[in-house]
């Protein structure tokens, strides 16, 4: 079994030979160029065999195509460095330009897709990552990531608008990374998701509709698409209102649902189950191979794509992502 067939199967939540696994994480000098960001994703896909990639742009891009400024740090360690945030008033709301994939942020993600897409072939899906609205607009203001979401409540009729731009935006830029090869998107809700920043109900209200309004727009090109919920204590049952294939999330931050629970949940094949943070980065391969074991027990390995809570630090050991394809592939 390939590895597209492999994820089919998990994709259907049959029974398979092993459930398909994976992890993803920045390379920040690769990210400012396309034809360096695809080589270094292609060459990890081969060296450490992952049945699907999950692509990582910088993260910056989408906020760069709505005029912030960010400086390349030059190193593979350091993430860019913000210059300027477009949005230091209420007033800049009315201001943010429309943007789409056009834009050179965005137009080199899309052209490094392509080159990935085109390398490893049709059985080795490639996803692309797509910031939901408001995670865009909170890296419009800066390092105030409360702030998108207090003036979206406090001021509706200036910063929906806004919204909808950066949501048209980011259907640009689904629909062209689906035409230059990509099997859906990774569809990320960065902390706004979560009872610390923002209640469910006004979640449900006041952003929804934009989440909706981008995952709505994908084709039937797009077959694997997952909703990425991102922090801790999580609204879980937002990805019961989101049309993707997959959830993914963290299940080892604070208050957030086992694998077992939330498949149960969502009803739907889930994505996750190694600690990123600690265990992928600073553990021992004998701890990443019981977390997998765990995460296949939980789910008894159908409907399970094996893979970390989210992006895997930099600075995270070789050996330990090894670990973890290896567990993946024993089971």
């Amino acid at each position: 079994m390939n590895s597209r067939a492999r994820v089919e199967a998990a994709l259907a939540q049959q029974h398979l030979d092993r459930p398909p696994a994976a992890a993803w994480g920045h390379t920040y000098r690769e990210e400012w160029s396309p034809e360096a960001l695809a080589g270094v994703t292609i060459a990890r896909q081969r060296r450490y065999e992952w049945d699907w990639v999950k692509f990582q742009p910088r993260a910056s891009c989408f906020a760069e195509a709505f005029g912030a400024e960010y400086a390349a740090s030059g190193h593979s360690l350091r993430a860019p460095k913000l210059l300027r945030a477009p949005v230091q008033s209420l007033e800049d709301w009315k201001r943010l330009p429309a943007a789409d994939a056009s834009s050179p942020a965005l137009a080199d993600q899309v052209e490094s897709i392509r080159l990935v897409a085109r390398e490893l072939g049709p059985d080795v899906p490639v996803v692309q990552t797509v910031f939901s609205p408001i995670t865009v607009a909170g890296y419009l203001t800066g390092r105030d990531s409360r702030r998108a979401v207090r003036e979206l409540r406090q001021h509706p009729e200036v910063v929906g608008p806004a919204l909808e731009r950066i949501a048209a935006a980011l259907v640009d830029f689904t629909r062209r990374s689906l035409a230059a090869g990509a099997a859906g998107i990774f569809y990320a809700i960065s902390g706004y998701a979560s009872a610390d920043m923002i209640r469910r109900e006004d979640y449900e209200f006041l952003l929804l509709p934009y989440d909706r309004r981008v995952l709505s727009e994908l084709s039937r090109e797009a077959w694997f698409n997952i909703v990425h919920l991102c922090g801790s204590h999580l609204h879980f049952e937002l990805a019961n209102e989101l049309p993707a294939q997959v959830v993914s999330w963290s299940v080892h931050n604070q208050g957030n649902p086992s694998l077992r629970d939330g498949k149960s949940r969502s009803g739907r094949p889930v994505m996750g189950g190694v600690a990123q943070r600690t265990t992928l980065a600073r553990g021992t391969p004998a701890e990443v191979r019981r977390e997998v074991k765990e995460a296949i027990k939980q789910t008894g390995g159908e409907g399970l794509f094996v893979a970390p809570g989210c992006s895997v630090p930099p600075r995270s050991r070789q050996a330990n992502l090894e670990a973890m394809m290896e567990a993946a592939r024993a089971a």
